[in-house]
């Protein structure tokens, strides 16, 4: 699939609105995060390979061509693995005593701690290379190196001298770059775009990025970098669709390639936000915060607490606005539970007055017949609310069920928060919150008081629930909870399946353990039934 697959994505659906384009991609992206394990152990299998093949090998020079490999998968995949490697390659050059390998790798060292954000390490690495020694092969890869570092320094310093004198460096290097590349090469093409964007020339800038397209596959580091930089283009244009569309390109582009050092991601979470699609913008921003934090990307970092806070905050606010419908409705259910016990009891009423009155009316056999056919329609009415009262026990009985779940999802809640405001704080952003990030009692005191409500309240619509399952384990299997406990695990589990709740994942998330353990909690009470273990827990449904 060459240039040919982004024509077929973007124009298959020519005959559709803009909104259905973007939909469309939405939604392969959204696949693709799914199967993000999938590229990821990809990714690890062909960097086993590789592993196997350096180790296997007693030459230092081969294994120091195949380090570079390796080197250049984990490039943005793992920081702190290709640093390891680059390190070890270092060795190996010097061992070799190899000029062109030494200085090759250090460049290569310096490019890696540009990208990651690292511009001051990044000049270091730079300046322990002789200039002067440099063989021409190597000269041009030493002077993008350096107009990347002070490109960065010029950026993130707030430092009037030092932006000035840094700005000064990157345009000297930028400078000795233009004639040293191929008019047509990526190089050369990247820093005229990057001239004309920054000129606000951005038709021109267009045509350029068009032509650097021709020819790259989706699925690779360069597809992935030249989409998010015409999606740029695109936000100076205002063109919010074409910039989301490409966006979109560039992340599904990343998953695919295992890249961890992904900007796209983020600033679609952003987007995402600002048009009040928080569910997504809080999905999205979480994935690329998880990329960032496996890549050990500073720079990365940095650009998601800017938003993490927000989205997060507004994603924990439309959960408590729909904690408080669902409230709402469970109390608007209890009053139509207490209005339908009153007509019950004015029913059971009339069917007193109406049993009185048959006694009187016991001569007379036309009446007798006219009482009769009112008291079966009575009957029918009876029945009817009967049937509806039972209906009201199940919709009570699946809301109980909800609010559970509901709260569970809380306690998982303040956990991920309580992580994600450490990383914010490692950012150095909110210092005093450092301390409060290092313990979890505060989780555990949830779950402990989650279980404690739990078990009251199941226990206070089936009273009899233990004594109920007892009757149908063996008596070497019979589940007795702890002095300070009103429900063991074990009951708990089949407490949520009395509930209707059956899934293993669900009662996992619920109860705070993994599927395994739930797995093996229902295995061991079902060995310990009484009859066919198979319907062991379809009876459990059906307690009480």
């Amino acid at each position: 699939m060459k240039y040919l697959y982004i024509i077929i994505v973007l124009f298959c659906f020519q005959n559709t609105s803009a909104e259905q384009r973007l939909d469309s991609l939405t939604s392969v992206l959204e696949s693709k995060m799914h199967k993000r394990a999938t590229y990821d152990q990809q990714k690890k299998e062909r960097i086993e390979k590789l592993r196997e093949q350096a180790f296997s090998t007693s030459s230092l020079k081969e294994k120091h061509l195949i380090l570079n490999k390796i080197i250049q998968e984990y490039e943005f995949y793992n920081f702190d693995k290709a640093l390891e490697y680059l390190e070890k390659n270092i060795e190996i050059a010097e061992q070799l005593n190899n000029d062109v390998f030494i200085n090759n790798s250090k460049i290569a060292l310096s490019l890696l701690l540009a990208d990651s954000g690292r511009y001051k390490e990044s000049i270091d690495a730079l300046n322990e290379i002789k200039r002067d020694s440099l063989p021409e092969s190597l000269v041009t890869s030493y002077y993008i190196a350096c107009a990347e570092g002070y490109s960065g320094l010029a950026y993130n310093t707030s430092v009037k001298r030092s932006k000035a004198q840094y700005s000064k460096l990157y345009t000297a290097y930028q400078d000795s770059l233009y004639p040293r590349l191929s008019p047509n090469s990526e190089a050369a093409l990247r820093l005229q775009e990057k001239q004309l964007r920054d000129q606000r020339q951005l038709d021109e800038a267009l045509k350029i990025n068009s032509q650097r397209l021709e020819g790259i596959q989706m699925g690779s580091r360069n597809f992935s970098l030249i989409t998010f930089e015409r999606s740029l283009l695109y936000e100076l244009k205002n063109n919010r669709t074409l910039q989301k569309e490409y966006l979109i390109l560039s992340a599904m582009s990343d998953i695919e390639a295992s890249v961890k050092d992904s900007a796209s991601m983020g600033v679609m979470a952003s987007i995402m936000f600002q048009e009040g699609d928080i569910d997504r913008a809080h999905r999205y921003i979480n994935f690329s915060f998880d990329d960032a934090n496996f890549y050990n990307s500073q720079l990365r970092f940095v650009n998601i607490a800017n938003n993490l806070p927000m989205i997060t905050k507004a994603y924990d606010e439309r959960n408590a606005k729909q904690k408080a419908k669902l409230k709402s409705f469970l109390i608007f259910i209890s009053i139509l539970a207490a209005f339908l016990s009153l007509a019950i009891y004015l029913v059971f009423k009339q069917v007193k007055k109406v049993s009185e009155a048959k006694n009187k009316l016991k001569i007379a056999n036309e009446k007798l017949k006219d009482f009769n056919l009112k008291l079966n329609n009575s009957n029918d009415e009876l029945k009817q609310l009967y049937s509806e009262l039972s209906e009201s026990d199940k919709v009570k009985e699946y809301y109980v069920g909800t609010f559970l779940s509901l709260y569970s999802e809380y306690i998982g809640k303040l956990d991920i928060y309580r992580k994600l405001v450490r990383k914010y704080i490692v950012t150095n952003k909110t210092k005093d919150l450092l301390e409060l990030t290092k313990t979890k009692q505060v989780v555990a005191d949830e779950i402990k008081l989650f279980y404690k409500n739990f078990d009251e309240s199941f226990l206070h619509i089936h009273p009899n629930f233990i004594e109920d399952v007892n009757t149908l384990l063996a008596k070497e299997g019979q589940l007795t909870p702890k002095k300070s406990e009103a429900l063991n695990t074990e009951l708990r589990i089949l407490a949520l399946i009395r509930l209707g709740i059956t899934s293993s994942s669900r009662i996992s998330k619920i109860l705070r353990y993994s599927v395994n353990t739930i797995y093996n909690y229902r295995v061991k009470v079902r060995n310990n039934a009484i009859g066919d273990r198979n319907t062991f827990e379809e009876m459990v449904k059906n307690l009480g």
